[in-house]
């Protein structure tokens, strides 16, 4: 098995440049970071600190572009035309790329965020605003997407190189997308069952669905959240699941 700079036997992400006090520890853990850049948040100061941060721990560096609304940081839907996202999108992304560029970083993948994450990776015409933006950005960009979603197969299709994201703390639905937020049970608390489930991804092995079925996830990659110091704890031991003495 291919190990990465991390000795990891796959990609471990987060998402940076939120405000979080815990991004350099994350940096120390993480392959992957999915950078805001203005959406929900995120700004030219926090952009620069984080591409810095990530250049000097080797951490692969991305867009990380959400509906532009600040005030639910880009967690709820938004009610605009794909132009009005298209334009959003793009400035997002070229805003990120800009820093990548005057700082001598390259920008590798992009990965949507929140609401958007959750409604491009099935909306077959919000897809196709994202991947025209990426190809007239730099049709080289790795597209970061939830594993096994309609939107894999619209952006291979269209010639983008995909990575299929799986996330270790959350629950599954049958058809392989997440279960709502909004719903209980739609995050695992229980930090053995999830460092149980990312051992599953790993391995290809599957994992059991919210209503009982199994489902495996081939994912490229394992995203992590550090915002709390629970949640860094965690990713320090899933760290330590993917480097075994």
């Amino acid at each position: 098995m291919q190990l990465n700079n991390k000795g990891y036997p796959i990609d471990l992400n987060a998402d940076l440049g939120e405000g979080g006090q815990y991004d350099d520890a994350l940096l120390e853990i993480v392959t992957s970071a999915n950078i805001a850049c203005g959406g929900h948040t995120g700004d030219q100061h926090s952009m620069t600190q984080a591409v810095m941060a990530a250049l000097k721990n080797g951490v692969k560096i991305g867009a990380h572009p959400s509906y532009p609304d600040p005030t639910n940081f880009g967690r709820k839907s938004m009610d605009i035309s794909n132009t009005e996202l298209r334009e959003s999108i793009l400035e997002q992304i070229n805003a990120l790329r800009a820093i990548c560029e005057h700082l001598g970083a390259r920008m590798f993948h992009v990965k949507p965020h929140g609401a958007f994450y959750n409604n491009v990776a099935k909306n077959e015409a919000m897809g196709l605003v994202l991947i025209d933006v990426i190809k007239q950005i730099d049709p080289t960009l790795n597209l970061v997407v939830l594993a096994a979603s309609p939107l894999v197969q619209q952006a291979r299709l269209a010639g983008l190189k995909v990575i299929e994201e799986a996330f270790a703390d959350r629950t599954y639905l049958n058809d392989g997308s997440l279960v709502p937020r909004s719903e209980e049970g739609a995050v695992i608390h229980d930090e053995q069952l999830a460092l149980e489930q990312v051992k599953q991804f790993i391995q290809r092995k599957p994992i059991i669905t919210v209503d009982g079925h199994p489902l495996i996830i081939n994912a490229d990659t394992v995203c992590i959240h550090g915002d709390t110091e629970q949640a860094l704890d965690f990713a320090k031991n899933i760290s330590a699941l993917l480097t075994p003495n």
